[in-house]
């Protein structure tokens, strides 16, 4: 039996898909089975160079728009996701392999908050304005108004590719500027199926572009060294951050980055034992290790140690890997065969520097046409210290590493130790302390008793390797736009 001829996911430039060239495609690889379920259309520069000029013009007209009728076409592309919210699931599916109830729960369910949340800030956004008294009793009106910032880049990654995709669109639309997406290679899918959306809810042509490729010598680098891109937003991997930061800084852009995490989570021997594992659980293998606030370092006081590495090794052999479409799967594969080299190779220097595998550690056979597929166990360590390269470097995957502490002032110092410094949590019944160690914690986001809860009004981004800026609320509002100060002697 001839295999069906896969699909083309092309680039949108000016309100329109472009005929792909076959000559430049690339396959598009669902990472369950390894099989190639799409082709997509690589952009070269001159296609980038297009999909940024079709962005420059059309600034003025849509940052002229009233806000309150940029904010109904986000309400509207919130609807529409909704209305086409099993497409989505299944685009981001095939790219990326989760679990599909995780594609339902948070991934296209976040992209639809996304969406009605910025509307509503932008919305709601005030402007700053101060009363300056002046010699002879005169005085001085000094207000701000918030312009777009123009046109920006916007680089997504593929672990959570719709999600992150519209915490920046969503914003940046938001605030009158338009975008030239370039997504990941890997997961194309969404990003091509949000030009329809955003279409069909009325956002004018060029105000949204979608630009398929790599990253250096291909679409990623065309559209980052382009000189009509007025900032550039980035979540990704600390080198792929520096060399965007490197690449713009001739031209003296702004950047705003979520970058990698080597993220701690610090566990009290007076935590309720049951919260902190069902919690541990969701943070180390949450979508396979593939997010950025995913836990790799958790440190256990040393009177409860044994339990926890005992009933977190117990939750991560419960954790079921399987096709994604089936309801009771828990467990997604990586998204690559590549990325999972990688993470195979951090097993290997764990087990190299002495540690006690708890459990997994290795490549599983499911059969059921799934053995093509990028997949890896739960893998938990013990016996490594913070000098360990896997407790140092940023693995990426369902992988952590359990150490042991015994004083306040050490668990605080050992999550510290590290050149990131993105996300925490902290596991205690004593709220004092819970407050006390959140916020001696060197990160963006410091969680007491919980992990991944947000209030996307809330700041968020992270420090040293971990980025530079914070997206969300307010804080999104100010890169996307430029202030001009007014004042008037009255």
């Amino acid at each position: 039996m001839t295999a069906p001829t896969p699909r083309w996911i092309s680039n949108f430039v000016d309100g329109h898909f472009v005929e792909p060239d076959e000559r430049q495609g690339f396959d598009a690889i669902d990472p369950a089975t390894g099989l190639v379920h799409a082709r997509v259309h690589e952009a070269g520069a001159p296609l980038v160079d297009r999909a940024v000029r079709a962005a420059r013009r059309a600034v003025p007209g849509w940052s002229a728009t009233p806000v309150r009728e940029r904010t109904e076409v986000l309400r509207r592309a919130a609807a529409l996701i909704e209305e086409r919210f099993e497409e989505f699931v299944a685009a981001e599916v095939a790219d990326t392999g989760k679990p599909v109830t995780q594609a339902r729960e948070l991934d296209v369910a976040r992209a639809v908050a996304n969406f009605r949340t910025f509307a509503d800030v932008v919305a709601a956004a005030g402007q700053e304005s101060f009363m300056t008294d002046l010699p002879g009793g005169r005085q001085a009106l000094n207000y701000a108004v918030r312009k777009p910032l123009g046109v920006v880049a916007v680089i997504v990654p593929w672990n959570l590719p719709l999600l992150l995709l519209t915490w920046k669109v969503a914003p940046a639309l938001a605030c009158g500027n338009a975008v030239v997406v370039k997504p990941s290679e890997e997961t194309p899918g969404t990003a091509a199926l949000l030009a329809e959306v955003l279409a069909d809810a009325g956002l004018p042509a060029g105000a949204y572009n979608v630009v398929h490729g790599f990253g250096s010598g291909s679409a990623g680098e065309h559209l980052t060294a382009h000189p009509g891109i007025d900032g550039v937003t980035f979540t990704g991997s600390s080198a792929t951050g520096a060399q965007v930061m490197r690449t713009v800084a001739p031209r003296v852009r702004p950047v705003s980055f979520e970058l990698g995490g080597k993220n701690a989570a610090v566990v009290f021997a007076d935590a309720d034992l049951d919260e902190a594992l069902d919690g541990l659980t969701r943070s180390v293998f949450a979508n396979t290790g593939q997010v950025c606030l995913c836990t790799e370092r958790v440190y256990v006081q040393r009177a409860v140690f044994a339990d926890i590495a005992d009933g977190l090794a117990e939750r991560a052999r419960a954790l079921r890997l399987g096709r994604p479409a089936d309801a009771a799967t828990t467990t997604g594969p990586l998204i690559s065969q590549a990325h999972r080299e990688k993470v195979r190779g951090y097993a290997a220097l764990a087990e190299q520097a002495g540690a006690t595998v708890l459990t997994g550690g290795g490549v599983p056979a499911l059969g059921d046409g799934l053995d093509g597929g990028s997949w890896f166990e739960p893998t938990l360590w013990t016996g490594l210290d913070n000098t360990a390269r896997p407790v140092r470097e940023e693995v990426f995957g369902p992988v952590a590493a359990l150490i042991p502490f015994d004083t306040e002032e050490e668990a605080v110092a050992l999550a510290n130790d590290t050149a990131y410094g993105l996300a925490a949590s902290v596991w205690t019944r004593d709220l004092r302390r819970g407050h006390r160690v959140a916020q001696a914690m060197e990160v963006g986001v410091a969680w007491v008793n919980t992990w991944f809860l947000r209030d996307l009004r809330s700041p968020f981004g992270g420090m040293g390797l971990s980025g530079l800026g914070r997206e969300g609320g307010d804080a999104s509002l100010h890169f996307y736009t430029e202030p001009t100060n007014v004042c008037v002697q009255l």
